[in-house]
């Protein structure tokens, strides 16, 4: 105990703890984190990270210290050499990558095919081959999934399945096939809303998914009394105590630190009188998601302000600067979002930095393109007659050129800003906080209210600034030339 405070206190940085965007993930990472806290290290939370690579990157650029990652997903999918788990060559691997894997939990939480039980007596499907014999059934798997050759291309290979598939949001696929929009979806053997739901998991006759062992996935420089106490964990969970957990949280609704501390306290890891100290009220998490949400995009738009009217000053007098300019800013649109976070997590860690700069990339295009388009569209007839009263450059820009642009230009801001405030909320997916990170639990758990508690305020921010920007146009531009007095 000594030891830790020492080493606790000799290190300025907390031990910064991620995870992944699904309640299992979420309840470990809280285990871990508490663990460590009950030993008096101070550790900030960084949950909720959009997939297997977003979460490894981090790990790798040493944003996180620590997340929670399964062995056949380390095998199949960081790995390139399909070393085996627990090889010499696994070890060697992941070393060279500056990584190490701790003691594993004891769980199997392997991948699966799952179905409603009505599907699965009414069409006696016992196993993943009896599929082959219902090429009608609609596939419906998550991203990740979908995209990795230890989910669906692999076993469509392994079993010749005739399907096809569709990727959809994991948390939403189960409510999807109880509507009867998808029939068959991938799932985690110890996920706890197979009770939830009354689903059926496939037999894998084939062998085909390896086994998914959970365990800490570390930075190797961690230091060693922190790796100890992470081993603590090791072969402390079964396979049905991890779904009972996960049933706790998607069923029961209890939080993740509620289940984790009562873990804890059950294995005696932590004092018997502790409690969950890090819930707050709605009305606080509120306000402190939506201070980060604004700050995200004011300061992205702000900055897409200032570059994207200078460009647009500096180059619409040339036809072809203009078009690279445009044809650059259009092309930074063509990345999607998530794509773009992750492509920036080397680059700048994750948080808030390559959150910002991501939306400020997203806000150029229209700021820049509506000022531009603007400035070449102006009535040449009122650019010679500028010119023919001997007015410079600088002063036909400032009294003429400006002013008959500006409608157009605050449309452009306007666009900016309204865009980034619902894209920001994909933030969450990388660490940055803001009302994205409820709608990203919410996904996890399929709790419609969580979800509700990012898209509204979200949506009130998009609101709050159209009202906003029409104030400011009215306050800016003479009547006659407001661009939302124009006829629809």
């Amino acid at each position: 105990m000594c030891l830790a405070l020492l080493s606790a206190v000799a290190s300025a940085q907390p031990i910064v703890i991620g995870s992944k965007t699904f309640a299992e993930s979420y309840i470990l990472a809280e285990i871990m984190a508490q663990l460590l806290e009950e030993e008096g290290y101070e550790v900030e939370r960084r949950f909720g990270f959009g997939g297997t690579r977003v979460s490894f990157e981090a790990l790798r650029v040493g944003a996180i210290d620590v997340y929670l990652e399964y062995s056949g997903t380390i095998t199949q999918t960081i790995l390139t050499s399909g070393a085996e788990f627990g090889s010499e060559a696994f070890a060697t691997e992941l070393d060279a990558l500056g990584l190490e894997a701790l003691q594993t939990l004891g769980f199997n939480n392997t991948y699966a095919l799952t179905v409603t039980g009505d599907m699965a007596e009414r069409l006696g499907l016992r196993s993943i081959s009896d599929l082959v014999d219902h090429p009608e059934l609609r596939f419906g798997v998550s991203h990740e999934f979908r995209d990795r050759t230890d989910g669906w291309p692999g076993v469509k290979d392994a079993y010749a399945l005739p399907q096809t598939s569709f990727g959809i949001e994991h948390g939403l696929a189960y409510r999807a096939m109880l509507e009867m929009e998808l029939d068959v979806t991938d799932a985690y053997s110890t996920d706890g809303d197979l009770i939830r739901y009354d689903l059926v998991i496939l037999e894998d006759d084939r062998n085909f998914f390896p086994s998914y062992l959970a365990l800490p996935l570390v930075r190797r420089t961690l230091a060693p009394e922190v790796k100890e106490i992470l081993n603590a964990l090791g072969n402390s969970l079964s396979d049905a105590e991890m779904r009972e957990f996960n049933a706790e949280v998607s069923i029961e609704r209890r939080s993740f630190s509620d289940v984790a501390a009562q873990f804890l306290r059950e294995r005696g890891l932590v004092g018997g009188d502790s409690d969950d100290r890090r819930t707050t009220s709605l009305a606080a998490s509120l306000i402190d998601n939506t201070i980060v949400h604004l700050k995200l995009t004011g300061i992205a738009v702000a900055a897409a302000c200032v570059l994207g009217v200078g460009l647009a000053l500096a180059v619409y007098r040339s036809p072809p600067m203009s078009r690279t300019v445009l044809y650059v800013a259009g092309l930074l649109q063509t990345i999607p979002s998530i794509a773009l976070l992750a492509l920036l997590i080397p680059l700048a860690g994750i948080g808030q930095v390559p959150a910002i700069i991501a939306l400020f990339l997203y806000s150029l295009l229209p700021i820049v393109r509506n000022t531009i388009t603007a400035l070449l569209t102006i009535d040449p007839l009122l650019k010679r007659v500028a010119a023919g009263m001997g007015l410079s450059q600088f002063e036909q820009l400032r009294h003429v050129h400006l002013p008959l642009a500006l409608p157009h230009l605050l449309a452009g801001i306007r666009i900016a800003a309204v865009v980034s405030i619902g894209t920001a909320t994909l933030a969450a997916f990388i660490g940055a906080g803001g009302l994205g990170e409820p709608i990203v639990t919410g996904l996890a758990l399929n709790d419609t209210s969580l979800i509700l508690q990012g898209a509204v305020p979200a949506a009130v921010l998009a609101l709050a600034a159209e009202l906003g920007f029409e104030c400011l146009e009215r306050w800016l531009v003479p009547a006659h030339m407001m661009t939302s007095r124009l006829p629809s």
